[in-house]
């Protein structure tokens, strides 16, 4: 019986890890949630291509249901009522802001001409298990009800996210389906939806690089209170009940990373409940390969699929 060759990282992409391992840079679970989101608002914008400049970047707040005040930032291409796209960063639910994915941001509202709108709900280890999620499900009912005062189409939304922000986005869209609010789209990038670490890509890319088990080990232990809550659809996606009637997804995955399968997996059961799904496998490309665009190339693709997807699901 033949083997299955493991997938191999890109030339590109092999000289960016080779990079990174020459930086010495001490592993997030080494350090404290603090500095680990210190280490990583640092590294952040070092690969990304550069800014482009919008007509509109606005920083303002929207309320949780217990009263705090959520940041978000709007980027907007005009000044036009535009459909908007409500993103979550990643970050294993521990580091990451709207600043770390500024770039990200406003390349898709730029590329998509709709405007986003990017999220900074609260982290753990101060805020655990599921204040994230409620964060994110607050501000879309936020945004539905009042995207007209924010000179926003709220008659057409996407939810959209990376890695712990696409977790955040398929949730929402499981919960803004039970609520009867019409989403356009969910475009998951290299999402987690899995209650524990058990597939085949976990295992083959158990040492990274970038993501290794250590590290989402960790951050799963900020996260959560108790090991019980990896049970629930709102940690883990592949949980819920049924997906019939979410919304069409977008779902782009990197080939040489732990969360692949589960990536594939969420589509598969999508579909499965009749769900249009574009899938999109990056070959030869790690986690967090979006934020690389001035190293990657499939960043670059990936950022146009995934503009191409928004656009043709927002514009009328």
């Amino acid at each position: 019986m033949s083997q299955t060759l493991a997938p191999t990282l890109t030339p590109k992409m092999t000289g960016v890890v080779d990079r990174m391992a020459r930086a010495h840079q001490a592993p997030f679970y080494t350090l404290t949630p603090v500095e680990a989101r210190a280490a990583y608002e640092k590294g952040a914008g070092v690969l990304e291509v550069p800014k482009p400049q919008l007509e509109r970047i606005e920083d303002f707040t929207l309320p949780a249901r217990d009263g705090h005040a959520l940041p978000a930032r709007l980027y907007a291409p005009s000044r036009a009522v535009l459909p908007v796209l409500l993103f979550f960063h990643g970050g294993g639910f521990t580091v990451g802001s709207v600043a770390t994915h500024d770039t990200l941001c406003r390349v898709l509202s730029q590329k998509s001409g709709c405007a986003v709108i990017s999220l900074d709900y609260r982290l753990a280890p101060a805020h655990k298990f599921p204040t994230a999620s409620n964060d994110a499900w607050d501000a879309l009912q936020f945004l539905a009800k009042q995207a007209g005062e924010l000179g926003l189409d709220g008659t057409r939304i996407a939810v959209g996210g990376d890695s712990a922000g696409g977790t955040l986005a398929a949730v929402c869209a499981i919960l803004a389906r039970d609520a009867g609010l019409p989403l356009a789209l969910q475009m998951l990038f290299y999402p987690g939806t899995t209650s524990h670490q058990d597939t085949a890509s976990h295992r083959r890319f158990a040492a990274g690089p970038l993501l290794d088990e250590p590290l989402i080990t960790w951050f799963f232990a900020q996260y959560l209170n108790t090991q019980a809550e990896r049970e629930d659809w709102r940690f883990a996606p592949l949980k819920a009940e049924d997906v019939d009637g979410v919304a069409p997804a977008w779902i782009g995955l990197a080939e040489c990373d732990p969360v692949v399968d589960e990536g594939i997996a969420y589509a598969d059961k999508l579909r499965a409940a009749g769900v249009a799904v574009d899938l999109e496998i990056y070959r030869g490309v790690i986690h967090e390969f979006v934020k690389m665009g001035r190293a990657i190339p499939e960043a670059l693709q990936a950022h146009a699929d995934a503009a191409r997807a928004l656009k043709e699901a927002l514009q009328p």
